[in-house]
Order: C-alpha cells, then structure tokens, then sequence
C-alpha cells in the first residue's frame, strides 16, 4: 500500500497545523517493509534525520511499515522529561484504533494531532521559533 499525493499532503497538513503551536518537530517515515525491529528501525531513522539535534531536544519520528502492519513512536530526551506517564500510551492507541479499520492516514493524522496537542502544552511555540527540521514524509531507504 503507498500514499497517494493527497494522503501525503493530509499528512503534511497535520504536521504543519501541529508545529504552529509548538517549538517541537514532528517526523514521520513510510515504508512498506521493516528489515529490523520495528523500535530499532524507527530508532535508526530518528539518529539519520537528526531528530536528536533539536534544540529543546523535543522531536518526535512516528515510523510505520505498512505492509508489515507494524509502527513504533520515539521522542527525544527533553520530551520525555516532561510528558505525562502515558502520553505514548495514548497517542499509539488512538493510532492502533484507526489501523485496525484500515484507515491508515487517519491515523497518522490522529497521532501527529495528539503529539501535536501535547508538545504544545509543555514547548510552546516561541514568537522567534524556527522549523529546525522539514515537514515532509520521508520514504524509505531507496
């Protein structure tokens, strides 16, 4: 399964709507199949993007495999610091409720909302705030 124009630009669009409430940045990665476990995967591509080099140490990389029906949310340090016990919890289940009805984009969406909503409570954005990593969808080692 891969996204059409307009899923992605939906996906975008949640990304762009997120970030403009907070200082923190959010990643995702589309692949169709993950080579490794899951966790160290999404780990793999949080480090190759430079998520870690976020000034506030508040990236979050939502990575999927499609095919393999699987999907692992990882946050820097300086979220983890200040989130509540189950903000993982939470954003992954209200994800996990729209895969199980295939509606894989909705999702997306719903977990970028979320971390969206959550990340703005504890990094708001800033009046001088710059987007220090893109918001595109990334595909995949090719």
């Amino acid at each position: 399964m891969a996204l059409n124009s307009e899923e992605q630009e939906k996906i975008v669009h949640a990304i762009n709507v997120a970030e403009n409430e907070t200082s923190g940045e959010i990643r995702v990665v589309v692949e169709n199949h993950c080579p490794d476990e899951i966790h160290d995967r999404a780990t793999y591509y949080f480090s190759k993007l430079g998520m870690h080099k976020t000034t506030l140490k508040n990236g979050v990389l939502i990575y999927i495999a499609l095919e393999d029906h699987k999907f692992s949310i990882i946050g820097d340090k300086g979220i983890h610091q200040r989130v509540e016990s189950d903000f993982w919890n939470s954003t992954k289940d209200l994800m996990v409720a729209e895969f199980r009805v295939n509606r894989i984009v909705e999702g997306l969406v719903k977990g970028i909302e979320h971390a969206g909503k959550q990340l703005a409570k504890f990094f708001p954005r800033e009046h001088d705030d710059i987007n220090e990593l893109p918001n595109d969808i990334v595909f995949g080692d090719r």
